[in-house]
């Protein structure tokens, strides 16, 4: 599962990150984003550019918009089979890419959020598939969804399934055209000795709230200490 993340980069960097052609005028550093949010991504078209599509995706067969609420999160073992996912999976894959991620941790009757991210690498790219819908009066609607795993040694404590990160040198493969095997083959949990995490306030709980706060770290409580999981 992957219901908010962050994207915290300079233009520039992101643009030398993903091979863009042209470097964004601008993006906005978002501590908070939301599903029904519109979301930075990188489609598998030639020259790479970046686009903006609504987080949710929503398949070209389907009637409703709103059916894009509940497939914010595609899971990596099934997506080439299910109907919602496989034509996007054949012809229309994208990196999204992200700063970190949150994740909720049932303690008792509280549910305490968690920041994670990569310790050495502060712009990574979720795995993603990306849809065009056309709606019944003609508007269309591009959208996408995050490709979830099983969750690595690192974040099994936290939660049972966590984003697909995928590594750099694997960029190109997960764009390119390729059998389905090979594709698959990417998504696997990445190695849990590149991560850190660390409790956040629930200040994160409220989507409105995009601002540095949602990542700052608390001290130490609940089994939990900075950049560690316990």
């Amino acid at each position: 599962m992957c219901g908010r993340f962050v994207l915290v980069a300079q233009a520039e960097v992101l643009s030398l990150v993903f091979d863009l052609r042209n470097t964004p005028d601008t993006l906005s550093q978002r501590f908070n984003i939301a599903p029904s949010q519109q979301i930075a991504i990188v489609t598998n078209e030639r020259p790479r550019e970046l686009a903006w599509h609504k987080w949710g995706l929503i398949p070209g067969w389907a009637k409703d918009a709103r059916i894009g609420n509940r497939l914010i999160n595609a899971r990596s073992e099934t997506a080439a089979e299910k109907p919602s996912f496989r034509s996007a999976f054949r012809r229309r894959r994208c990196l999204i890419p992200a700063s970190g991620f949150f994740e909720w941790l049932h303690t008792g009757a509280r549910k305490q959020p968690v920041y994670i991210s990569l310790r050495e690498q502060p712009l990574f790219a979720f795995a993603g598939l990306w849809e065009q819908w056309i709606g019944p009066g003609g508007d269309t609607l591009n959208s996408a969804t995050i490709l979830t795993t099983e969750a690595n040694e690192f974040v099994a404590p936290i939660h049972q399934r966590m984003p697909v990160i995928l590594a750099p040198e694997d960029y190109d493969a997960w764009l390119q055209p390729a059998d389905r095997e090979a594709h698959q083959r990417l998504l696997q949990p990445c190695a849990p000795d590149i991560m850190q995490a660390w409790p956040v306030s629930t200040f994160v709980n409220r989507p409105g709230n995009d601002s540095p706060e949602t990542i700052e770290p608390l001290e130490e409580q609940a089994g939990f200490r900075a950049g560690n999981v316990m």
